[in-house]
């Protein structure tokens, strides 16, 4: 199969698979009662297409028409980094909103960066960057998310355990300010300690508060000094407290199989845990352009979705 007979294929696939509903093996009387529920949503992240926001060939309030008109998803995922200088910008954020209410898409949450290291050793920049992330929680409750994502960043300071406590200080301290909100306050292991899957379910049994959670991400294992934590290993201790999951891809073999992750062991631990919320498509290769590898996730997505599975 050629690239463009592939593309045309998953192009079918997905627009198939996203209009149906978990099938499996059922029964004639299970059937007779209706659909089951959808094993899980799919939501993309923006920064699926960093490349091109970042070369200007896309701008951040392209994001959900992209994300209707050429993928057919109705949930998206922000990155503050491609709108900055917007967060306390209220005509620019209702712009925003308004093109996503145009095309029937939902914004779920706003994943923060470069605010500052919220396990920070002092105790003043600690609360400094707890107080940067305010104006993005204040965007999130405006644009009707569920969460921001944040960092669980301690800059090695310190041992395992020290580095646990100041983490959970700064989070909980922005927890509280989320959940004044009824937004959650999210961490994605994101390097270092914070993907060791161990180390942040610490966190936030430290926490210990509803709304504070994590976000599993199938990618980021890298705990530095090229040292990788366990993918799966890591994704089953942050389940317990997951409230949204980032289906990370970089690349796909030929029958459409993505090759860093087996989606199949992946999405039995995220189901197992009895997760069925968002999915978000995150891909972040280099092999194919950004627009393919998204639909070649969510064409993979689907195919385990809707029971027909993956080709071994």
């Amino acid at each position: 199969m050629n690239r463009r007979q592939f593309l045309q294929q998953a192009a079918t696939l997905s627009a198939t698979a996203a209009s149906l509903p978990f099938s499996g093996c059922e029964s004639d009387s299970r059937r007779a009662q209706g659909p089951r529920k959808t094993l899980f949503k799919i939501s993309l992240a923006e920064w699926s297409y960093h490349n091109a926001l970042f070369a200007k060939k896309m701008s951040h309030l392209d994001f959900p028409v992209v994300a209707r008109r050429d993928h057919g998803i109705d949930a998206i995922e922000l990155v503050n980094q491609f709108f900055m200088d917007q967060a306390t910008d209220r005509t620019y954020l209702a712009e925003f909103k308004r093109r996503c209410a145009g095309e029937g898409v939902s914004t779920l949450l706003i994943m923060c960066d470069d605010e500052g290291n919220l396990g920070d050793p002092d105790s003043n920049q600690r609360r400094q960057a707890v107080r940067n992330h305010h104006k993005w929680a204040d965007a999130a409750q405006y644009l009707g998310c569920h969460s921001i994502r944040v960092n669980a960043e301690t800059e090695g300071v310190g041992s395992f355990e020290e580095q646990q406590k100041r983490a959970a200080d700064g989070l909980h301290e922005l927890t509280v300010y989320c959940g004044n909100l009824g937004l959650n306050c999210i961490v994605e292991n994101h390097g270092h300690l914070s993907s060791n899957g161990a180390w942040l379910s610490g966190v936030m049994r430290l926490i210990n508060l509803p709304n504070a959670g994590t976000l599993p991400d199938f990618g980021n294992f890298s705990l530095g000094d090229g040292t990788w934590y366990d993918r799966y290993k890591g994704v089953a201790e942050m389940m317990p407290f997951a409230k949204a999951v980032s289906a990370k891809s970089y690349d796909f073999d030929a029958r459409g199989n993505c090759i860093e992750t087996d989606y199949r062991r992946m999405m039995k631990i995220v189901l197992d845990a009895g997760y069925h919320d968002w999915l978000g498509i995150e891909y972040e290769g280099e092999h194919l352009p950004e627009r393919d590898g998204v639909q070649a996730t969510l064409v993979l997505l689907n195919r385990i979705r809707t029971g027909t599975g993956v080709s071994p």
